[in-house]
């Protein structure tokens, strides 16, 4: 017997989202059985759009939690599943497909259902970066959304891994530093941050080029030993970012060896090892570590941050230029070629291309 189609709700907060949210709807168009859009405190025409595809929307006064405006959204929903996007989300049309197809054959037993989260991509559209979300969850089984910001969905049960993507296309953010005052607001009160609260406050000291406090709280998140591993590594990461902003190198490399102590090397980490030593002028080093993210085995469907780049084409351009003033033009040209496999119309690769084959006397093809 097959299953019956399941239904879905679309559950959404948005504020001041005029430029984007008609795209957003129609690009699900067909897919929820009910949409439901709480608005934060609009003062644009957001509402007036939104009212063209749905009859009623929440007001849900806004006192800077996000868990709490999301898991109201949540409360209202009535269908099988729960479907939640960001306005200046969308579905390409093919992915609009794959979910339609998964709702008519989802099995009623899965809790949940995660995604790829698209969310950079390089001039010629390919992917640069993404991660993972919970994006389609059983209503009955009551998930939480956590955090006053950059909450998350708590959720367990049966999940099922799809290649169906949600692409991110927003470029502005409403309130730039919104998010630095509420994490502010709550240390002035007292309040315990909690591992997870301290590595995304860090973040925000990041993004709002705080370099020094940066530091000191994704050490203090770091310390805590607790967390998400995909945290850990990226706290490393930023660490890096932020001691380079301080032109501290030692200490910049430092925290790039740090994230193998969470997992196996990732092709992120050997890029950036690998550049520090062709900056130092270390050819034969940065070759070891280019070759080494060329071998890694990229993680299937990894939840953490993924630059494509790494663990595509950027290691090989990478090791034609330690090659070629290692003298070694064939392996120069080897990886170029490697490279081109990826970006064939790269302007920098065909240039190599064309310079190694007037060293090497090849022809043009």
């Amino acid at each position: 017997m097959e299953n019956a189609e399941v239904t879905i709700s679309l559950c959404m907060i948005v504020r001041n989202e005029e430029e984007t949210i008609a795209r957003c709807l129609n690009s699900v168009k067909d897919i929820p059985d009910e949409i439901v859009i709480v608005d934060t405190g609009s003062t644009d025409r957001t509402k007036e759009i939104v009212q063209q595809y749905i009859d009623k929307v929440y007001d849900f006064e806004w006192i800077d939690d996000f868990a709490a405006a999301r898991n109201f959204a949540f409360s209202k929903a009535t269908q099988d599943y729960i479907l939640w996007l960001d306005a200046d989300d969308l579905l390409s049309e093919s992915d609009r497909e794959q979910l339609l197809e998964l709702k008519k054959n989802l099995d009623p037993l899965m809790d949940a259902v995660n995604m790829p989260y698209l969310l950079a991509f390089d001039e010629y559209g390919n992917v640069t970066f993404s991660l993972r979300r919970n994006r389609l969850v059983k209503r009955s089984k009551n998930f939480r959304w956590i955090g006053a910001v950059h909450e998350y969905l708590e959720v367990y049960g049966h999940v099922l891994n799809t290649d169906i993507c949600v692409t991110h296309k927003g470029s502005r953010e409403n309130d730039y530093g919104r998010n630095l005052r509420i994490f502010e607001a709550r240390l002035a009160k007292g309040d315990v941050f909690s591992p997870r609260d301290l590595y995304y406050y860090a973040n925000e000291l990041y993004d709002h080029k705080l370099f020094n406090r940066a530091v000191e709280f994704y050490q203090k998140f770091l310390a805590t030993d607790q967390g998400w591993v995909e945290d850990k590594i990226a706290a490393c990461g930023k660490l890096a970012d932020s001691f380079q902003h301080l032109h501290e190198k030692d200490k910049e490399l430092q925290y790039m060896f740090k994230s193998f102590e969470y997992d196996v090397p990732r092709a992120e980490f050997c890029c950036r090892i690998a550049h520090h030593f062709l900056q130092a002028g270390n050819h034969a080093q940065a070759a070891f570590w280019y070759k080494l993210a060329t071998q890694l085995e990229k993680p299937v469907d990894s939840w953490g941050p993924m630059i494509e780049a790494c663990w595509t084409w950027l290691p090989h351009i990478q090791l034609c230029v330690c090659y070629d003033r290692l003298g070694q033009y064939e392996l120069a040209y080897e990886h170029n070629e490697m490279a081109r496999t990826y970006r064939p119309d790269d302007p920098q690769v065909l240039h190599n291309k064309k310079y190694l084959e007037g060293i090497l006397g090849l022809g043009h093809d």
